[in-house]
């Protein structure tokens, strides 16, 4: 069963948030993911959540999106991350 990783996010600084969004292309396709929504702005159409940015990515499964998760060389990536935007992350699992 395929997997999504739903991540909204406001960046804080654009210039130190540029090295994860050029590396980590590379470990998304490591885990067999792939960008459904890629740091697009959303439209809120019901509710009060207001999401700055938005991506979606898809994994072939819940083991490989927790993979990519816990890949050792992406932790400092995701420090980068961390560091350089406010961001929710969650992790669901898709339909048959």
């Amino acid at each position: 069963m395929k997997a999504y990783l739903v991540l909204d996010f406001s960046v804080r600084d654009l210039a130190g948030f540029m090295p994860y969004v050029e590396a980590i292309p590379a470990f998304i396709e490591k885990h067999g993911g792939r960008y459904i929504v890629r740091g697009t702005a959303p439209s809120v159409m019901e509710g009060d959540w207001a999401p700055e940015r938005m991506v979606i990515l898809e994994f072939p499964s819940r083991a490989d999106a927790e993979a990519f998760l816990a890949d050792p060389e992406a932790q400092g990536l995701f420090a980068v991350r961390h560091a350089t935007t406010l961001s929710k992350l969650v992790l669901v699992d898709g339909c048959d």
